[in-house]
């Protein structure tokens, strides 16, 4: 498959990011004999020391050596290399040898030298930046020491820094570019578990999640928000965040659906995010109609919308719409990031959580920070979650404080 073969080109690393079982350790064999075989068993190939380099010893021998699609499972038999258990190396017919290296032990990579080495699942060392560090020094021998890292993308800075070389080049797949090799039962249900949540998308598409530094959510935050929707709430809300202008190139309009149970005392009321309506590039008549159908697709108990840009215009349009739609204004005196640091901190007491599907405005959310938003574009559908959580729980719990003042659910 095409994402298996190098890519053309002066590159020092090949990075192969995809989801499981997407053919990673067999592309990362395959390269390995490219590089030390030569055109009969016995001629010399590019490389002539390589290193193996993973998270233990027994993954580097039961999945990069010895698994289904390791280096030996790979070799024909004239040119399979011999394993010496004793000194942790393979040997091929030609002379040429790979060793076997850990991130456990960084410093086992001082002193060996090699022009070709093959890492596997480098997201997930714990001595990950040590391990890469002392594999840069080691890579001394030949005109052009080259490496292939073979990984399921995570959010860590090694990958990270390394993804932004200019001498690294990446190529993805996701699982189902292997379906013909895989389990059938295998895909099904991954994909039924895991369709829709960021999980899924970096550990089956091959997808790359970056959290923003300081952001106000994380990615593990938000994985452990998820489940699945309540029966019954209380009050419903569609929060908007109105689009002002239209077109390919427009802002979004963000519309996000949040439902709340509000039984007991404010600090046990809980809020569960059902669904993101949001639209891209729609005229300001469809926004509107697009906000309005999501109240009456989930009967909400009102539509609150930010008027700060459209003031009055945003009004008229929903009510062009339904003029009995019950609508709310609401105006932006701070910004953004603050507003949105009293709904981050019902996120980490557990009080939200979310439906599967919601990764677009999940992507927004990890790239919020104290700061501002640092994402590309505005956080439209972010806004339009902090305006539905507002109303939903952090006003009527002001209310609720009041002397003398009882709400009732819905």
């Amino acid at each position: 498959m095409e994402h298996q073969l190098p890519p053309e080109g002066d590159w020092r690393t090949w990075v192969i990011m995809g989801g499981r079982g997407a053919g990673k350790t067999r592309a990362g064999s395959e390269w390995v004999r490219s590089m030390v075989e030569g055109s009969t068993p016995f001629d010399e190939g590019r490389a002539r020391r390589v290193a193996l380099v993973g998270e233990t010893i027994d993954q580097v021998r039961e999945v990069m050596i010895f698994g289904d699609s390791g280096i030996l499972s790979c070799s024909p038999p004239d040119r399979r290399p011999a394993w010496h258990a004793g000194r942790k190396r393979l040997v091929w017919p030609n002379g040429a040898e790979a060793s076997v290296h850990t991130a456990f032990d960084p410093e086992g990579l001082r002193g060996p030298q090699f022009d070709a080495a093959w890492v596997d699942e480098m997201a997930k060392w714990k001595k990950a930046e040590a391990t890469w560090d002392m594999l840069q020094f080691a890579l001394r021998l030949g005109e052009k020491p080259q490496v292939c890292v073979t990984t399921t993308p995570r959010n860590v800075g090694v990958l990270k820094a390394l993804l932004q070389s200019p001498s690294t080049v990446v190529t993805h797949a996701p699982t189902e570019a292997n379906a013909a090799n895989l389990a059938g039962s295998f895909l099904e249900e991954v994909r039924e578990r895991y369709a829709g949540t960021r999980l899924g998308r970096q550990e089956l598409d091959g997808v790359l999640l970056s959290d923003a530094e300081g952001a106000l959510w994380t990615s593990e935050m938000l994985e452990a928000s998820h489940t699945a929707t309540p029966m019954e709430f209380d009050r419903i809300v569609v929060g908007v965040d109105p689009a002002i202008t239209s077109g390919k190139s427009a802002d979004e309009c963000g519309i996000v659906v949040v439902g709340a149970q509000m039984q007991g005392p404010p600090h046990e009321w809980t809020a569960h995010v059902i669904h993101d309506a949001s639209v891209q590039g729609a005229s300001p008549a469809q926004w509107a109609a697009a906000a309005v159908a999501a109240v009456d697709t989930y009967q909400a108990d009102r539509l609150v919308a930010e008027v700060n840009q459209g003031g009055q215009m945003v009004a008229e349009l929903i009510r062009q719409v339904d003029p009995m739609v019950p609508y709310k204004a609401v105006h932006a005196s701070h910004r953004k990031s603050v507003r949105a640091e009293p709904i981050a901190a019902l996120y980490e007491q557990g009080r939200v959580s979310h439906a599967a599907g919601l990764t677009a405005l999940e992507d927004q959310m990890v790239q919020m920070t104290r700061r501002g938003y640092v994402g590309d574009g505005s956080p439209d559908r972010v806004d339009a979650l902090v305006w539905a959580l507002h109303e939903l729980i952090i006003e009527p719990a002001r209310e609720y404080r009041r002397p003398g003042v009882r709400l009732l659910g819905r």
